[in-house]
């Protein structure tokens, strides 16, 4: 699973995920890729099960990029413990992102294959996606 190696702070305050995305909202290396539709958090697991299931539905054909990398993370408290006593420890990565970011592409694969292997990989996104094409 993908995370940092090293960062300047441990904790990272919440934020708020405003607006649409103004970088990565364009296809750059492949063809064909996969558009988020709304703002959220993608787990470093999440990221990772979608990569995993475009790789092993094109049979290792072609070429996929991942888009987003999880450089936020997630502090948890944990359970059954009183209020206050300072914030928790991280417990896992995510990746902030927001309405028309790219979180896949692909090349080298036909058009048909690489639609069935991204619309695979949105099934394990926790939002809507969409399939677009570089012009």
């Amino acid at each position: 699973m993908l995370s940092p190696k090293k960062t300047k702070f441990r904790k990272e305050h919440r934020g708020r995920m405003k607006g649409r995305s103004s970088r990565g909202s364009r296809i750059s290396f492949g063809k064909y890729a996969l558009q988020a539709l709304e703002p959220a958090w993608l787990t470093s697991r999440q990221i990772e099960a979608g990569r995993r299931a475009m790789t092993r539905n094109v049979r290792r054909g072609g070429k996929i990029w991942v888009r987003i990398f999880p450089d936020k993370p997630v502090t948890v408290k944990p359970t059954q413990t009183r209020m206050g006593s300072g914030k928790g420890s991280p417990e896992y990565w995510v990746a902030v992102v927001k309405p028309g970011r790219i979180l896949y592409e692909m090349g080298g694969v036909a058009e048909n294959i690489a639609r069935k292997a991204i619309e695979i990989a949105a099934s394990k996104m926790p939002i809507r996606t969409q399939f677009i094409i570089s012009k």
